[in-house]
């Protein structure tokens, strides 16, 4: 069987501290219920000491239904001039009705003169009285021992002194604190067996990333003994942040053979991670580790002709395993078998020795050697395909666009205006739109002239527009790429247009992404 290391999450507090987190009340009772799901053990929701929207968290947090997670309410030690009883932050963490209670107290002696301003005894009465007094009045008291390996390096006596007082309180779990996150792996696990050698007690560790290791810290005082790991999702944090939860839990689990959330939890990972991205308003990093739209991206042709073979040619793990996909891209890099791969995911069938591709292969890489870039805009990969299998039919046909920007002397912004006449199965339709911008304007009277033939375009909704100039040194001759990303509410996609005139290169990628939704349609329909 394997061993449990117990998974404490620190997003809800820890977490908040990260200089762009501002979670509501109503933001972090949804993400303790998916943490829940996820399967942690802990969810450390605030220090309700601090400040009122903790307080209202753990009022509401009361009618929270959790299956495994135990709400823990976090804060300090006593306050050295007042008695653990009468310590207005000891009685808030009571107050809270949480089941579990985590304090920090000082392991670093320099911190305790320096912070502190006590004398290096009362520091330890403080630890002792404080965790006494929450153990007699709650279920479990969990303690963080602060600046614990710095501490220790500077005055292990001391260090070690700390902890003593922490169970002479009746502290249930020690957690080891890499604080100011600035140790290397090998002198946690040096300093973490150490600690473990003299106690034979639950302990933990809690790391901070300002190396850029801590998730390596975390996993190496695993190895040292630890069976508690505190972090937070995507390791948002002050600083740099706190070790990444996203990335220790699959280790745990797919390399190193310790349970922490299960293999079946272990799925809603990614799911997990973009959730927390979504509420903090900030998209998870493209590249990030198990999670990221790129983790499992394949783009080089020699990559994907291995992996189509067997994916443990390039994967360390299988994807689905933490909720992700492969994803094979297109671009200049590619080859033959990335066409045929992305084929199969359009549902079409191709022989690896079909002229076509190859034919397709040369038109691609010359469009991107142009500017064009597919990787992002998949949409207008997949027409460009099928035009080339000579299995597509163009919805509609330009017969001429006019736009136009007005600016007057007495308003703040130009006036934006377009004009586009279409035709459609040989009917000819004219609109007109104002818009914010002249890109805007075109995208309105577009739609205007297509939706009284194809009323499914009233659902789709342009979300993002980026444009890129490719060439430096041009001006304002500079030719430039537009990418835009579109949706139906249930499905995105992503176009591309490229030109010297911004807004031809924007009306390229707006047809891709009207034909895109009409082809995924009538494909549906079709189905149906």
């Amino acid at each position: 069987m394997k061993d449990l290391v117990q998974i404490y999450d620190t997003t809800l507090r820890d977490g908040t501290q990260a200089e762009e987190v501002a979670f509501t009340v109503e933001d972090k009772l949804a993400i303790a219920k998916k943490l829940d799901e996820l399967g942690v053990h802990y969810i450390e929701a605030g220090w309700p000491g601090s400040n009122p929207r903790d307080l209202d968290f753990f009022r509401q947090a009361t009618k929270l239904k959790l299956k495994k997670a135990k709400i823990t309410a976090f804060g300090s030690t006593r306050k050295s001039s007042i008695p653990a009883h009468l310590d207005p932050n000891l009685k808030a963490l009571l107050d809270s009705k949480a089941s579990v209670i985590t304090i920090f107290g000082k392991s670093w002696d320099f911190h305790v003169k320096e912070a502190l301003k006590i004398s290096l005894h009362e520091n330890l009465k403080l630890i002792e009285d404080s965790i006494q007094f929450l153990k007699k009045n709650s279920e479990e008291v969990i303690y963080d021992a602060e600046h614990f390996f710095d501490g220790y390096r500077a005055n292990p006596d001391y260090a070690l002194k700390t902890l003593e007082a922490a169970l002479r309180g009746g502290a249930d779990w020690l957690i080891l604190c890499e604080t100011n996150g600035g140790r290397l792996p090998e002198e946690v696990f040096e300093i973490f067996s150490q600690v473990k050698e003299v106690f034979d007690v639950p302990l933990g560790i809690h790391c901070h990333n300002d190396g850029e290791l801590g998730v390596a810290n975390s996993l190496a005082a695993v190895r040292a003994g630890a069976r508690q790991v505190h972090g937070t999702i995507n390791g948002i944090g002050e600083r740099c942040g706190n070790a990444n939860l996203i990335s220790i839990i699959p280790n745990l689990e797919l390399k190193m053979g310790y349970a922490s959330v299960g293999e079946r939890s272990l799925k809603k990972l990614r799911e997990t991670s973009h959730f927390v991205s979504e509420l903090m308003n900030v998209q998870v990093p493209t590249h990030q580790a198990f999670v990221g739209n790129s983790a499992f991206a394949h783009k080089g042709g020699i990559h994907v002709s291995a992996v189509m073979k067997n994916p443990k040619t390039y994967e360390h793990i299988n994807p689905e395993a933490v909720g992700n996909v492969r994803r094979v891209l297109v671009s200049d890099l590619s080859g033959v078998s990335n066409i045929v791969y992305k084929a199969k995911e359009f549902g079409l069938k191709l022989d690896s020795k079909d002229e076509r591709i190859k034919n397709l292969l040369k038109e691609m890489k010359e469009l991107e050697n142009k500017g064009f870039q597919f990787e992002g805009a998949e949409a207008s990969f997949e027409i460009l395909l099928k035009k080339a299998l000579g299995s597509y039919k163009s919805f509609f046909r330009l017969i001429s666009f006019r736009v136009v920007d007005e600016k007057k002397l007495n308003e703040a912004n130009p006036l934006s205006s377009a004009s586009i006449e279409i035709e459609v199965e040989g009917q000819k339709e004219s609109s007109t739109a104002m818009g914010h911008g002249p890109v805007n304007a075109l995208d309105k009277a577009l739609r205007r002239a297509l939706e009284r033939f194809y009323p499914s375009l009233k659902k789709v909704k342009l979300i993002d527009y980026k444009v890129r100039v490719l060439q430096s040194g041009s001006g304002t001759d500079s030719i430039v790429r537009v990418l835009i990303e579109s949706s139906d509410g249930n499905h995105r996609w992503g176009t591309v247009g490229v030109s010297e005139n911004i807004i031809q290169a924007s009306w390229m990628a707006l047809v891709d992404s009207m034909e895109y939704m009409l082809l995924r349609y009538t494909s549906k329909k079709r189905r149906g």
